[in-house]
Parts: C-alpha cells; sequence; structure tokens
C-alpha cells in the first residue's frame, strides 16, 4: 500500500502567483539541497493513466489534461532516497510515498513527507529573492477547488471488479466518521454556513469512473498497476481526506486493507449496498452529531458510524476465523482501535478529539465560537481550519495540538526523521532508494516498477525491472547491495554478466 498527498499551495502576500511555479521552486529547492549527484528523471514508459479496469481505454483525444499523467511536462520531478517521488502535479506540490506493507508503515512515510515538504519550503526561502512559500495539508480553497490525498492497495488481478465496487462503496461512504478531517462550510463553489466531517465529500458526483479531477468517483477505475499485470491490480483511492492526525491515518489505511482481503476472500456476503451512495456521502459529512440515517438497499437505515460497524463485525470474524490466534499485532490493533472509536464516536464524538483530526478541528472550533460568539460564516474559524493544516510547526494548529499532549501519537520524531531519507525493507522501494542512495551518479532515471542505468562502457541504457512490488527487499538483495561498489557491479551481478 501507499499514500500520494498533493499540499494546498499558497505564496505569501502574492494571491495571483502561479502555483505551478511557486510548486516547482519548492521541489527543485529541495532537490538542490539534498541530492548529492544527478538528478534522475522519472520513466513514464509503463504508465497507462486512461486505462479503465472495466475493460477499456479512454481516448486521449477526449480526456481532460489533468489525466495525462504519463506526460512529461517538464515540472519538477525528484526521486528521493528512500523511495518516494517528490513531483508537481499539475498546481500542487505532492509527496508520493513508497510501498509499504501495513498501515503503521503507511503513517510513518506519509509523516516523513509532512517533513520533507516543510525542509523543501525552508529550502526555497533560503534563495535569493524567493518569496515565502506556505503549504498545508487540507484538500480544498474553499473557493470551489478541491486536490487529492490519494491512497493506493495492491490487489489480486482474480478479484472481480464489480465485487470491489459492491462491497467497497457502502465502506466509502461511511469511513469518513474516523478518517474526516473535517472542514468549515458546505458545498464547492460558494460554501454555505456550518462545518462538516469530510473536506472531501461534497466533490464527488457519482458512483463509479476514471476521472479523478472533474466528476470525480467514490470508486476510481484506473487501471495502472504499476506491478505485473497479470497478477496484480492497484487500486487507486481518490476519497479519502489529507490527515494529519496519525491515528486517523492509520485506521483509515488500516480498516481499507481489512476490507479489502475480504472481497478478494470473497468472504462478505451481506449485501450492504446504499441507495444514492452520492447522497449519502454527502449527508454522513454534513453531520458532525453522526446522528444521519441513510438508507441501505434492503431498506434498512443506519447511521455512518452503524454501517461501519456491520463491516468491523465481518472483519472480526474474519480474522479470526482465516488467522486466529496467528494474527498479527497491527491487524489486532486495528481491529481494537476501530472498535473503541466506533463506541465513541456513537456515544459522543468529542471523546475522540485526541484521535481523530475532524472531532480535534470541531473541538478547537467550537471553543472560539463560544468565548468569542462567532458564527460559522465568520473569517477567523475559516483562518483556524487553514491553520491547523500549516505544516510549519510554528504556525500549525495540529501541531501545536501535538506539543501540548492533546493529539495522541503512533511515532517518535526520530523514527519519521529515519524515514525522510531511509526506504521501507520489505518492498521493492528498498531497492529503489538504495540505488538512489548509492550509485545515484549512474541512475538515469526510475518509476514504480524500474530502475534505468547509464553505466560506463555502455552505449545505451540499462533497465531493471521491478514489477513485483514484494521483491527488492531488504532480505532479497541487502547483501548483493553491499557487495556491489558500483553501478556496475550491481548490474553485472543481475544479469550473471
Amino acid at each position: 500500500m501507499g499514500t500520494e498527498v498533493e499540499y494546498g499551495i499558497a505564496v505569501a502576500g502574492q494571491p495571483q502567483a502561479n502555483p505551478m511555479v511557486a510548486s516547482s521552486q519548492v521541489v527543485n529547492a529541495y532537490a538542490s539541497s539534498t541530492l548529492k549527484a544527478r538528478r534522475a528523471r522519472w520513466d513514464f514508459e509503463e504508465e497507462s493513466p486512461l486505462r479503465d479496469a472495466r475493460g477499456f481505454d479512454m481516448s486521449r483525444q477526449v480526456a481532460d489534461p489533468s489525466q495525462l499523467t504519463d506526460e512529461d511536462l517538464g515540472l519538477a520531478n525528484v526521486i528521493l532516497t528512500n523511495g518516494a517521488r517528490l513531483y508537481v502535479d499539475h498546481a500542487h506540490p505532492e509527496f508520493s510515498c513508497p510501498e509499504v506493507t501495513n498501515p503503521l508503515d503507511a503513517v510513518r512515510w506519509e509523516k516523513a513527507g509532512e517533513q520533507v515538504m516543510l525542509d523543501a519550503t525552508r529550502a526555497a526561502a533560503r534563495l535569493p529573492t524567493s518569496p515565502q512559500i506556505n503549504l498545508y495539508k487540507n484538500n480544498t480553497d474553499n473557493k470551489g477547488v478541491s486536490y487529492g490525498a490519494h491512497e493506493n492497495y495492491l490487489m489480486r488481478r482474480s478479484t472481480a471488479f464489480a465485487d470491489i465496487v459492491r462491497h467497497l462503496t457502502p465502506f466509502f461512504v461511511s469511513r469518513q466518521v474516523f478518517a474526516g478531517a473535517g472542514r468549515v462550510g458546505i458545498g464547492q463553489e460558494r460554501p454555505k454556513d456550518g462545518f462538516q466531517i469530510s473536506q472531501r465529500a461534497d466533490f464527488f458526483e457519482v458512483e463509479v469512473g476514471l476521472e479523478t479531477t472533474l466528476k470525480r468517483p467514490i470508486i476510481n477505475t484506473r487501471d495502472e498497476p504499476h506491478a505485473d499485470p497479470e497478477k496484480y491490480r492497484r487500486l487507486h483511492v481518490i476519497l479519502g481526506d489529507a490527515n494529519l492526525a496519525e491515528i486517523s491515518t492509520y485506521l483509515k489505511v488500516g480498516t481499507t486493507s481489512l476490507v479489502l482481503a475480504m472481497i478478494e476472500d470473497g468472504y462478505i456476503s451481506r449485501d450492504l449496498s446504499v441507495d444514492g451512495p452520492v447522497s449519502a456521502l454527502r449527508a454522513i459529512s454534513h453531520d458532525p452529531t453522526l446522528k444521519t440515517l441513510i438508507t441501505l438497499k434492503d431498506g434498512r437505515k443506519l447511521t455512518g458510524v452503524q454501517l461501519q460497524m456491520e463491516y468491523l463485525d465481518l472483519a472480526k470474524k474474519f480474522v479470526e476465523e482465516r488467522y486466529g490466534s496467528e494474527a498479527d499485532y497491527q491487524t489486532k490493533d486495528v481491529l481494537e482501535r476501530w472498535e473503541s472509536v466506533l463506541d465513541r464516536l456513537e456515544r459522543d464524538p468529542m471523546e475522540c478529539a485526541t484521535e481523530l483530526d475532524w472531532v480535534a478541528k470541531y473541538k478547537l472550533l467550537r471553543s472560539y465560537r463560544e468565548r468569542d460568539g462567532l458564527e460559522w460564516n465568520d473569517p477567523k474559524l475559516h483562518l483556524i481550519d487553514l491553520q491547523y493544516a500549516d505544516i510549519r510547526p510554528e504556525k500549525g494548529l495540529y501541531n501545536k495540538l501535538v506539543r501540548s499532549g492533546r493529539i495522541q501519537r503512533l511515532l517518535t520524531d526520530d523514527l519519521v526523521e529515519k524515514a525522510m531519507h531511509d526506504p521501507p525493507t520489505d518492498t521493492r522501494a528498498y531497492f529503489r532508494g538504495r540505488c538512489l542512495e548509492k550509485y545515484s551518479e549512474h541512475v538515469a532515471a526510475a518509476s514504480w516498477d524500474s530502475v534505468i542505468f547509464d553505466l560506463p562502457g555502455r552505449e545505451s541504457l540499462q533497465r531493471v525491472p521491478t514489477i513485483d512490488p514484494l521483491r527488492g527487499t531488504k532480505k532479497h538483495v541487502g547483501g548483493l547491495l553491499d557487495a556491489s561498489e558500483t553501478a556496475l557491479d550491481l548490474f553485472n551481478r543481475l544479469t550473471g554478466a
């Protein structure tokens, strides 16, 4: 699994500044301050953003330009030694985490991304005549624009996509009760007064589709596996919010992984289909009391929390039947936290204020409203919403809540700092990251599924495919990398030359 976060960007004192230029300044400044040798380019050769999981390819002529992510537009694009990708995605700087195998590592490398982005803005600020550029880990500018925080999950190709849609849609509609980041304002273009659970909910318009920026779908059908397409698919999830709270992210990816495991195993026998999932998604988001009832296709009426409890009940039985006492620690921990959070959300959402983004933000906003007699349309509340997402430790309200002990953490600063530079050891990201760290002057390009070397004495570039995400680990190639002094040594050992 892995996450990708597009950061909101603002140039201080320059509201009309070009965001693509500012984003490039941030990424390039980080690259210049950290990379030791040549900068490897991104390898677009194996990318296929218009391939649809329903069995067809969208024509490039009808695709929106934002969907053509396989084109090198000359924007800043850096591959880091931790296996991540730092680049400009249209108008935003984006950090795409390396592949990981568990939810705690997903949290760790996403948090490392926040620190990389912070260092990038500091590096940009040191440049002569550079303006102050601020980044926000959020999902909307509240002027009608939304940007993404995506998740990716490796799945077996043999799993029918129709089963994914049927069983995952109700889960996604209701997952926001613990995974929402919270937002002041309701609606897209001209938000109405109020507070809602999710930053993204109002920007989704269809149930299933290929687009990510227009007519956003609850289930995205982009079929770009970045792996062996005969064995795997990559489920590309665009519905989630950009979370700062570590427990929100941990539960978001941990519970989703469990539900996907049940879908792959054909375990879900209950029909939890929702009547009108897009409207249900918004209805749940618009009610921070969590009392709104949505209608299932079988006629039952449940709250978002109660619908999540249905999935929790299935997941507990699934883990017990399939793994019993052999279940790993994180699986058991996710189940326990999931149950605890849902029980408290049903009783009183404020009991989760130290764990979940939207509740922490809502509590903060309510305290300002009560103290100063503010209405929901007061600009001060919109500013607090934005400041919560400011990644600067001295300005960001989330960071201030952490320092004052009002938000729980799962990680230490030391673990996050190491993840800024070191790759995960149990996926192919280890091979990619170590190659960038050790042989940077001879890595011409790389992508999720390849590393391309420019070797002395070779007329052409040499591609090393990495199409299995679970190979190229420290256990698999660590000794080989340690024993290879040069990129040529490594390539010769890999190819038996």
